[in-house]
Formats: C-alpha cells, sequence, structure tokens
C-alpha cells in the first residue's frame, strides 16, 4: 500500500471513530498540519506514528494496511462517509478482523459446511419462515423434538461463529458480517439469556439468507424481512413439531405459571418469546399473563431447571478458542497477542505450555 492508500485509510477510519485530525494528532505527539499531510498522502508516516495512531483509532495496526472485508465497505458505503461506527458496528468489525488473523496462520480444528451452496430463500410469509426454520434446524443437527440446546456450538458447525460482549441495554441485540468464508455474529450479552439466544436465532436466518452485513435492534420488534426473520427464530427455537404438544402437556398437569416456566427452561426461552409463540401458533395460555411470569430462585431449585449461562459476559465460539490456542503453542503468536485476542478471558498461567520443536524442524529455520 502506497502513501496515498495508507493516508486514506487513516481518513476514513478516523472518521469513522468520530476523531478529528487535531485530537489524533494530540494523542500522538504531532501538529495537525502534519496529520493533515498524513492523510492526503503528501507526508510519509513512520511505523512508531502508524503503531500510535492505531492505538488512538482502538484498531490493530495491520488493518490500517488492509483495506476492509468486502461487506463492510458496502454497510459503510450505504451508510455515507460521515457516519460515525456505533459501539457493536465497530466490535463486529474487530471480531471479523480477528477471525479472519486467525483463519489466514492456519485451518481450524472445527469441521464446517458452508450452507451458502443450497438455496436459502428470504422467506415471504410466516408459512416460509416455519419451513426455512425446520430445514435450518436440520441442517445444523437438531431432531424435530430436540430443544435448541447449544446453539453457538450448532451454527458454529455450519461457520457461522458467533461471540458475545457486554455492550449496555441501550444498543443493537445482535449483529452479523459474512466473511469470505462462514461469517461472525457478535451478540449483545447485556441482554437476558432467553433474548441472547433468540438474537442468535435471528442472524443465523440473515447468514442463511446470505445477508452480508446486518446490525438488528430490539430483536422481535422490527416489520417485514425483519418480522418474518423473528418469526424463523422463534421457530428455530420453540418448533412446530415439537413444542405445542409438549405446551399442551404442561397445561394438563399444571397450572399456566408453572408450565411456563418448565417450558421455557426446557426450550432455554424467555417468557415474551414464549409468549408470543403460543399467541402465533393459536396455543391455549393468557398471553398477557405468561409474559409477566418470572423464574424464581425456588423454581430453578425445586424444578431443576436448565443451565442458562449460554453467551453470558464475553465469550466466544470454541473453534475460535481452539485457533488461538493452537496458534500460540506454535508459536506463531505472542502471548501478548493470545491474550489480546482472548479479550481478558485467559490469563498467562492459562495458556498451554509452547510445542517443543523437533531438531528436524529447528534446522528448517537455519538451513
Amino acid at each position: 500500500m502506497d502513501a496515498a492508500g495508507l493516508g486514506r485509510r487513516i481518513h476514513e477510519e478516523r472518521e469513522r471513530a468520530g476523531l478529528s485530525q487535531g485530537q489524533v494528532a494530540s494523542a500522538i505527539g504531532l501538529d495537525r498540519t502534519a496529520v493533515n499531510k498524513i492523510e492526503a498522502g503528501i507526508r510519509k508516516v513512520t511505523a512508531l506514528e502508524l503503531a500510535a495512531v492505531a492505538d488512538v483509532l482502538g484498531m490493530r495496526m495491520g488493518r490500517l494496511l488492509e483495506e476492509p472485508l468486502p461487506a463492510i465497505v458496502s454497510h459503510r458505503s450505504h451508510q455515507g462517509l460521515e457516519v460515525v461506527d456505533s459501539q457493536i458496528d465497530k466490535a463486529l468489525a474487530d471480531i471479523a478482523d480477528e477471525v479472519e488473523f486467525i483463519r489466514a496462520l492456519g485451518p481450524s480444528d472445527a469441521t464446517e459446511r458452508d450452507p451458502r451452496a443450497g438455496a436459502w430463500r428470504l422467506p415471504q410469509s410466516d408459512e416460509e419462515a416455519e419451513a426455512l426454520a425446520g430445514k435450518a434446524r436440520d441442517l445444523i443437527g437438531y431432531l424435530p423434538d430436540d430443544p435448541a440446546t447449544r446453539l453457538v456450538d450448532r451454527v458454529s458447525g455450519i461457520g457461522l461463529w458467533a461471540f458475545s460482549r457486554e455492550l449496555g441495554v441501550d444498543t443493537a441485540d445482535a449483529g452479523m458480517i459474512r466473511l469470505s468464508r462462514g461469517g461472525v455474529s457478535l451478540v449483545n450479552s447485556s441482554n437476558k439469556v432467553g433474548r441472547r439466544r433468540l438474537a442468535l436465532a435471528h442472524e443465523l436466518g440473515h447468514y442463511l439468507v446470505q445477508d452480508d452485513y446486518t446490525v438488528d435492534w430490539r430483536v422481535s420488534d422490527g416489520g417485514g424481512t425483519e418480522a418474518r426473520l423473528d418469526r424463523f427464530a422463534r421457530a428455530v427455537l420453540l418448533p412446530g413439531s415439537a413444542f405445542p404438544e409438549f405446551w399442551r402437556s404442561q397445561l394438563e398437569i399444571r397450572s399456566l405459571r408453572e408450565a411456563s416456566v418448565i417450558t421455557a427452561s426446557t426450550f432455554y426461552v424467555d417468557m415474551a418469546t414464549l409468549a408470543r409463540r403460543v399467541s402465533e401458533l393459536s396455543l391455549p395460555g393468557e398471553v398477557d399473563e405468561i409474559r409477566r411470569v418470572r423464574t424464581t430462585k425456588a423454581d430453578i431449585v425445586e424444578w431443576g431447571l436448565n443451565d442458562t449461562s449460554e453467551m453470558e459476559g464475553t465469550s466466544f465460539p470454541t473453534a475460535y478458542e481452539k485457533g488461538v490456542l493452537r496458534l500460540y503453542r506454535d508459536e506463531q503468536i505472542s502471548i501478548e497477542r493470545a491474550l489480546e485476542l482472548l479479550q481478558g478471558t485467559y490469563g498467562e498461567s492459562d495458556l498451554p505450555e509452547r510445542r517443543v520443536r523437533s531438531e528436524g524442524e529447528l534446522w528448517k529455520f537455519v538451513s
């Protein structure tokens, strides 16, 4: 990349970060005219200055030397050049960069099937959304009666790597970027587990119909396409093949509250999703009453309810975590880079021992 191209990349990322030339200049110890000349391609930038710029922009230096992913370029062109990245936009771009970095250094341990070869048409009706959900459940390995457990692992098997971070309650529920191979999704873990799982199921829908870039605010509140994919997501979690019969059987022997608590735990959904599903399938039960139900500590103990920690806090798909550990063990990344990629979830003592190289391997480096 020449000086003009690098200057353009610095300008683009500075604008996306919402910083002025003066703010960047002050942070890296240059005057504003120097930053202006760097962005114009008139003045060359040293490696130390570039590292400082990357640090101010909160990104890896290598990203300034590369063009953004096509999906990100397309998304930004639709937004306009002056739009500052939202918190989830920036986090998604960071994750996509990290995944591409890991994949470029070595193959994943995971065996992934890319669904893009199949015909996954955007559903145009509720019936098509239900059918698509059934097809998706089959693709990711659920039997008709299975609850959608370990959803992160299942979607990883078709190339969609799902991450979570606490982004706050006033930002988007989730987002997804399609990569050159597979895709990444980021779920806002500030929300409760039922909403997190609904958001991931919704992003699975975007991934299957081959959307390139999506950010979804308040999943279940949209209209049109988003409404169809919301219906798809609920049908993934509460399948028409199993949920209605289970629900009716619970109502026959329990109160509405008890049936709601046990059903929500069995299928790992929140009460809002359960109530909406009861309504759209015309099942018995007062929807507003279901929505008001809250699971208590006593319920968890007395009924032996399921663990609800999926996508809690900062989390990664297993394939990503293994990829980072493999690169560290094989000495392809430093300890500092490994801990950075693992985002504070590991300490130095948690990392594996480095692989001891054979004499033959060592000779390859010196011969």
